[in-house]
């Protein structure tokens, strides 16, 4: 294919993706000012001046995994741990006090420690506490999404990394997450299982900026045909330091990320895009309405970090926006934007 896209893709999306790698190599015309203006007025159309939050809560950084660019790797020499009930109830409490109904549960690979079972049952937990659960872990079977969905969770994120095999197999040095295929295909299952939203991203820096654009592309269109019910939303997660000290290999500059976000706007005017606590609170407050519409905060990448300001663990990566809620908020208020706690409730859930 003209477009070196895995073989189960539809080819129909030349189109689509022709007009993106316009977009972002600048021989669309449209300079980026004029993506700003554009991305600016698609997402007041879609989205309303709001801003949906939620924070991540790590629930272990065991791992099977041997990712090149990961703080979690197996070979990290680092202290390992996961939240038991008790833990989990007071992290729960933790970010449920600051208002947030939006939590994203987060494992590494998985372990012996930290399996399908345990997640199951911290989703569980979880439901009963917030409006919206859903997870970024470990790619699963069909039958396991379902456990999930039945437990309470609403969906899943899951980055495939980078869209190149090859590159892919270099950078995951072993474990489960090496199968490539049993990845990119964990999406489709967990919305066959019940699930209601996938998250989709690739690590920003792993590969040539505009052919990730061009496949992840693809892989959103193909999802929306076959799950037209579901709701897909994307990230733009960009490397950041971490224990491992892995450098990007492509770089990615703030009016790279920003013309990416808007690129995908422009193209998906009505699927939630996402930016994190990864980036700077500079780079946030400007692209906070302007293509974005979902966004991390507060947000802590170690294990019972909410409930300690101070832990002797390692992140799985550096967070610059370190904002509390209040302050993030008032951000987003001096801006004309309204925050959004809450754009779920867990009864429509309920079979």
């Amino acid at each position: 294919m003209s477009l070196d896209l895995p073989r189960w893709l539809d080819p129909g999306v030349r189109a689509e993706a022709a007009q993106l790698s316009d977009l972002l190599t600048e021989k669309s015309g449209v300079d980026l000012e004029q993506m700003a203006q554009r991305a600016l007025s698609l997402t007041r159309s879609h989205f309303g001046r709001t801003i949906t939050m939620y924070a991540p809560l790590y629930l272990s950084n065991y791992c099977s995994g041997g990712c090149v660019y990961c703080g979690f790797a197996s070979d990290r020499e680092q202290p390992r741990t996961r939240l038991n009930t008790a833990d989990l109830v007071e992290e729960m409490k933790a970010l449920k006090d600051t208002g947030l109904e939006e939590i994203l549960l987060l494992t590494g690979e998985s372990t012996r420690e930290a399996d399908h079972r345990y997640l199951t049952d911290c989703v569980s937990q979880a439901a009963k506490v917030f409006h919206s659960v859903t997870v970024e872990s470990f790619s699963m079977t069909e039958s396991e999404y379902h456990d999930l969905s039945e437990a309470g969770c609403t969906g899943i994120t899951l980055y495939q990394e980078t869209y190149d095999p090859v590159l892919y197999e270099k950078l995951h040095r072993w474990g489960s997450k090496r199968d490539y295929m049993f990845r990119l295909e964990a999406p489709e299952r967990a919305l066959s299982a019940g699930l209601r939203t996938v998250g989709l991203g690739v690590l920003l820096g792993l590969g040539d900026l505009v052919t990730e654009a061009r496949r992840l592309l693809c892989h959103i269109i193909h999802l929306r045909k076959s799950f037209w019910r579901a709701g897909i939303m994307v990230s733009f997660p960009r490397i950041c330091s971490q224990q491992g000290g892995y450098q990007p290999q492509c770089e990615v500059t703030d009016e790279s990320l920003a013309k990416l976000i808007f690129s995908f706007r422009i193209c998906f005017p009505d699927v939630p895009l996402v930016l994190s606590t990864r980036e700077s609170r500079e780079f946030r407050d400007n692209m906070a309405g302007l293509g974005i519409s979902r966004m991390s905060v507060a947000s802590k990448t170690t294990v019972g970090g909410y409930r300690s300001a101070s832990s002797a663990l390692n992140g799985q990566f550096d967070v610059n926006d370190d904002r509390d809620v209040d302050s993030f908020c008032a951000a987003l208020r001096k801006k004309g934007l309204d925050p959004v706690f809450k754009n779920w409730d867990s009864v429509l859930h309920m079979r």
